[in-house]
């Protein structure tokens, strides 16, 4: 375990409770190795997340944070296994990611946007409710094996110290002013194109926006590949689109519409 983090740790746990806690935990993490920007996002379910900490310039949480709280969020492969694989641990980010991630159009409208050339996440189940990601990000070198190693040896002690921390944290009427956003953003795929798509084709919207393949959306919905590119194709035609670019414009015009 890095001879620095012990220090850093007592730190952490002595501001467990407090408003500096993140920052403190940041500094920590950032005594063990260097990162530049770190992110944390509390997940409830589906719900729209709790953006808990960021240590990011002005023009920066804009893009990772207020603009990925409009909708983005429902396509990162973070939130997906937050409510989907229920993962827990460090992952870097290519590791979850679906296998057509990089062609898609989240990553090249949006992600590609970030600039970085790794996330790393601490996936930290604070309780039944409640999980964190606590994210690390760089925008000029990916992290290392040993990096890797040397967090997951302080992994234990993050976890714990952000599990104190947040499992108190009040939740009642957070979301009051968001009710009819999170419904809103949890329909989005199903009422793109007003109602002109089935259900089966607002599965194949969603699983394409999140990257994936024909081959894995076969898998994932125990059809033909050929079946998923069918379906896709009556989607485009109903949609009057022609592009998957096009297709996450309109995503993203039903999260605003209203």
């Amino acid at each position: 375990m890095p001879t620095d983090w012990n220090g850093q740790a007592a730190l952490c746990l002595d501001a467990v409770g407090t408003p500096s806690f993140a920052e403190t935990l940041a500094e920590g993490l950032r005594s063990v190795l260097p990162y530049e920007f770190t992110v944390i996002f509390g997940y409830m379910g589906k719900e729209r997340p709790l953006a808990l900490f960021d240590d990011f310039t002005p023009a920066r949480r804009k893009l990772h944070v207020d603009d990925y709280l409009e909708g983005p969020y429902l396509i990162d492969p973070f939130f997906l296994a937050s409510i989907g694989d229920n993962l827990q641990g460090i992952w870097r980010l290519k590791d979850i990611a679906p296998d057509r991630f990089y062609q898609g159009e989240y990553y090249r409208s949006y992600y590609a946007q970030t600039g970085l050339a790794e996330e790393v996440g601490f996936l930290i189940d604070v309780d039944a409710e409640l999980q964190i990601v606590l994210s690390l990000m760089r925008t000029e070198k990916k992290f290392s094996k040993t990096e890797m190693r040397i967090l997951s040896e302080i992994q234990p002690i993050v976890e714990a110290l952000c599990r104190r921390n947040w499992s108190s944290m009040d939740r009642a009427g957070r979301s009051k002013t968001s009710d009819i956003l999170n419904r809103k953003v949890a329909d989005a795929f199903n009422t793109i194109g007003d109602g002109a798509l089935t259900d089966r084709e607002g599965q194949i919207v969603e699983l394409t926006l999140r990257g994936h393949s024909s081959e894995a959306i076969g898998r994932l919905l125990s059809i033909s590949p050929g079946t998923v590119r069918i379906h896709r194709r009556n989607v485009y035609s109903k949609l009057r689109i022609n592009s998957q670019g096009e297709l996450f414009s309109l995503f993203l015009d039903t999260i605003g519409a209203g």
